[in-house]
Formats: structure tokens, sequence, C-alpha cells
């Protein structure tokens, strides 16, 4: 079983950035396919990006293409998600996740090991 743990997140004016983490613990973290979702109030859950075991493959949704970064450092096992140019429509609850059983990167349903969540609140 997979520990994850966020934080980083804040309230944060428009145009600001934010940096959230992912700590995890109880295995090898290089060996999970791993993702950032998001819930905003009163909406679905979406995956805003995900990153291979490698790190050199990613996802972005697209409307955070060009503005957010996943990165991991498995010798800290910990994965981070730059978040730059913060919209509004950014605000939500940040959940970082593994897929406990390889299904592929973009098989969003298959991430079955969730941490509790980071709030992010883009506001003026």
């Amino acid at each position: 079983q997979v520990q994850l743990v966020e934080s980083g997140g804040a309230l944060v004016q428009p145009g600001g950035s934010l940096r959230l983490s992912c700590v995890g613990s109880g295995t090898i973290f290089s060996r999970y396919y791993m993702a950032w979702f998001r819930q905003a109030p009163g909406k679905e859950r979406e995956a805003v990006s995900a990153i291979t075991t490698t790190g050199l493959n990613t996802y972005y949704a697209d409307s955070v293409k060009g503005r957010f970064t996943i990165s991991k450092d498995d010798a800290k096992n910990t994965m981070y998600l730059q978040m730059n140019s913060l919209k509004t429509e950014d605000t939500g609850v940040y959940y970082c996740a593994v897929q406990t059983w390889p299904s592929g990167l973009l098989a969003f349903d298959a991430y079955d090991n969730w941490g509790q969540g980071t709030q992010v609140t883009v506001s003026s």
C-alpha cells in the first residue's frame, strides 16, 4: 500500500504560481504511473496531469497545457506540480494518485491509491 500526502495548496491571486508536492511512502515510488487530479466545487474530479515511471512521458489536460509542469524526484519519493499563470477556474482540491496495477498512463479509472488532497483557491 502506498501512502500519499499532498501539500502546497494555498490562496493565490489570478496570474500567480504555486507548487504542489506529493510525498509517497510504503513502497518504491518509481514503480508507478502517477497523476494529479482536481475537483472543483460542484464538478466531477478530472485528470490534470500524469507522468510515467521513467518521467520521460507526461500528459496534460488541454486546460493546463503550457501553464502546469509535472515532475518527480524518485530519490525523495516526491512528485510535483508546478502551476503558473493560475486562473480562477483552477480552483479546487488537488489530489495525487498512483496506479497500483499498471494499466496505462491515460487509464484514469485505474488510478486507485489516493492522497487526501490539498486546496487550491485562485481568487482576487
